[in-house]
This record gives C-alpha cells, sequence and structure tokens, in this order.
C-alpha cells in the first residue's frame, strides 16, 4: 500500500520544493580542525547502528492504544464530547493522536537529514562538513524508524504541520550558512528532543519506548554540535547579527509553540478549528506540555549567545525563561546511559534465552542417550 493511501488527508503534492539559496563552500584546509568537534565526528561513527537490528520489531503494538496514553493526556477528556464517545471512539482518538505525533517526528526527521546535507554544503570548515555528514545518517535511520512504525503498527499517517513546515521553509531559504544549525539544531532538534523525552518517559509500551531512546541517544550529539559551532561563530558578530538570530529564534519559537496542539486530530473527529484551538488551550496536559517542550531549547539559545532582552521577553511571555538554567549536559547524558541501559537489558536478556536453549538441548540429549 502506497504512504499516500495512509494519509488521514492526502498532501496537496507529493513533493514539497524549497529553492535552494546560499554558496557550496569547499575548504582546502586539510588541518586537523578543532578537538572537540573531531572528537564528536569519532563518536558519531563510533554510534552508527541499524534500526533492523538494534529495534525488536517483533514487539507487538495496538494501534488503538499505542503509546498507553493516559486518558487526561488527551485533548477532550474532561469535556462533554469525552463523555459521549464509546471505548471504540477513545481508541480510534488514541490512535490518531500517536500517528499525528509520529508523523510529525517523521516529518521533522526528513527535514533534520535535509538540513545536515545543507550544512555539509554550506558550513565553511572542514572538521563540520564531517560531522554533519554523520548526522545526514542518523537523520536518515530516524525518518527509516519513523516510517515502518507508522505503516507496521499504526497504519495511518499525518500530513506535515503547517508550522513546522514554515519554520523548514525559513531555515531552509536563508542564505546565511549558520541558519540551518539555528533552524534545525537548536529549534527543532530542541523541541524534537524534549517531545521525544516526555513520551519516552512516560510510555508503558516496549517497542516505542525503545526508538524514542535510541533516536535520543543520536539527537544528544546533535544539540551538542550546534551548540559547539554557533557558539564560537556568533562570538565574532555584531550586535546588529546577533539581534537578526534572535528574531529568528523568537519567530520559530512561537511558531513551534503553537505547532503542538493536535488542531488536526480534533479537526477529524468533527470539530471545527476555531473549537478545537479553544479546547487545546484548556488542555491542563497540553499546557504542561507545551511549556516543557521548551526545557532544551532554551538553555541552548542562551548557551550559544543569544540572550538579548527582547529575547527574554519573549520567554517572559511564554512562561519559559527560568528554563535557561536548565543544565543542559546533564539531560544529554541522561538521554546516552538511558539508551545504553536499554541495550544492557537487551543483550542480557538474549543470553540468558541463549544459556537456556542450550541448557535445554544438554539435558534432553542427555535423556535421549541409552544407557550402557
Amino acid at each position: 500500500m502506497s504512504t499516500l493511501d495512509l494519509y488521514t488527508t492526502a498532501p496537496e503534492a507529493p513533493l514539497w520544493q524549497v529553492p535552494a539559496t546560499g554558496a557550496a563552500r569547499f575548504s582546502w584546509d586539510y588541518d586537523d580542525g578543532r578537538e572537540r568537534l573531531l572528537a564528536l565526528y569519532q563518536k558519531g561513527k563510533d554510534k552508527q547502528w541499524d534500526g533492523n537490528k538494534r529495534i525488536d520489531w517483533s514487539l507487538e503494538v495496538d494501534p488503538f492504544d499505542p503509546l498507553g496514553a493516559p486518558d487526561d493526556a488527551l485533548t477532550l477528556y474532561g469535556t462533554p464530547h469525552w463523555a459521549k464517545m464509546t471505548d471504540k471512539d477513545r481508541g480510534e482518538l488514541r490512535k490518531h493522536y500517536a500517528s499525528w505525533q509520529f508523523s510529525q517526528f517523521l516529518h521533522g526527521e526528513q527535514g533534520a537529514m535535509v538540513c545536515a546535507a545543507r550544512i555539509v554544503e554550506s558550513v565553511p570548515d572542514l572538521d563540520a562538513k564531517f560531522y554533519s555528514a554523520t548526522q545526514a545518517m542518523d537523520e536518515a535511520r530516524h525518518a527509516e524508524i519513523y516510517g515502518r512504525f507508522l505503516h507496521e503498527k499504526i497504519g495511518m499517517l499525518y500530513p506535515v504541520n503547517d508550522n513546522l513546515q514554515a519554520l523548514l521553509g525559513d531555515t531552509l531559504r536563508d542564505s546565511r550558512w549558520d541558519m540551518p544549525y539555528l533552524g534545525m539544531q537548536v529549534l527543532i532538534e530542541g523541541l524534537a528532543l524534549a517531545a521525544f523525552g516526555m513520551i519516552r518517559d512516560t510510555t508503558d509500551k516496549p517497542l516505542p519506548k525503545q526508538i524514542l531512546a535510541y533516536v535520543m541517544q543520536d539527537e544528544a550529539r546533535h544539540v551538542a554540535f550546534g551548540r559547539m559551532a554557533l557558539r564560537d561563530y556568533y562570538k565574532q558578530l555584531s550586535d546588529a547579527e546577533r539581534r537578526e538570530r534572535e528574531e529568528f529564534v523568537i519567530e520559530g519559537c512561537y511558531l513551534m509553540r503553537d505547532r503542538l496542539r493536535g488542531v488536526e486530530v480534533l479537526e477529524n473527529f468533527g470539530m471545527g478549528k476555531e473549537e478545537a484551538y479553544e479546547l487545546s488551550e484548556r488542555s491542563p496536559f497540553l499546557q504542561l506540555f507545551r511549556r516543557l517542550l521548551f526545557s532544551r531549547i532554551v538553555p541552548c539559545v542562551k548557551d550559544i549567545g543569544l540572550w538579548g532582552e527582547r529575547l527574554q521577553q519573549a520567554y517572559v511571555d511564554m512562561g519559559v525563561l527560568e528554563l535557561g538554567d536548565t543544565n543542559l549536559d546533564l539531560l544529554m547524558t541522561q538521554d546516552e546511559e538511558l539508551a545504553e541501559r536499554l541495550d544492557r537489558e537487551r543483550f542480557a536478556a538474549e543470553e540468558s534465552a541463549r544459556v537456556a536453549e542450550v541448557e535445554e538441548a544438554v539435558a534432553h540429549g542427555a535423556s535421549s542417550t541409552p544407557a550402557e
């Protein structure tokens, strides 16, 4: 079955074309480069993995409860609409929300792959080109994995959200080489990491937990890469140039905040856009969710040196300014450790199964040996 047959609403066109701007830059300086960035490049090479082998795709998923989401995580919970719904309707709602969330993850990962390729093309430093090449492979793997989960386990996709598409377009159309870093590595990746983490830490379903943990292990490196490159570069900018980047961040953060309403889901359940918007605004869970989604972006923006008064005021208006003091390095370390723990647990279980199989074979052989 074609992917286009699985969309709740068919995309306007099967291809979206963004005109390319800016220069392709070659560096003839093949010196070693920055030690920190080369160490990250080495880590990117060492940590490559195969989604077909590392993830246990034999795990079953109930498409009507893919994530084990509690009722109060659903926007309609506690409303008259919820009271009228049957158990079957509520299962359909869970399916649609999971499909919507993972579809946006999928579209974002394809955008990240394209942005990583753009960075390889446009960034002037060879060490940054090296690392970006490993990231392009990471993002391809993530898109492959999310696509497979949606096709095989849920059987439904949602089109790219308008606000996500707008931010991707703004990021890719800008001719300045640092903008794919800022739009993708800091804003889209930072928000995605927070969303992945919230689902990873609340789902009781093993397959999505595996997928999110392993993807987040890669994403921790990507955000670190963006921080390193932009922190060095933004120190050299004039005040006017920094303000331009801050304006881009402000607009992008509002777009990202407005992206995370799931209005499209409610529209598919018969609600008008205005009512769907109001319901999402009143949802206590979504209010908390949207706030926590900036836990990765705000400290990163502050760390790279974009912290002017207008940007800080925007974060005050969003109620997220204090997140600037979040320990980003600790969060990234925890992301990596959780993925490694899942690996250890899985390998231990596989080893125990192999030992039990051998012991059973030995016992069977001993019992079937004729006595002398």
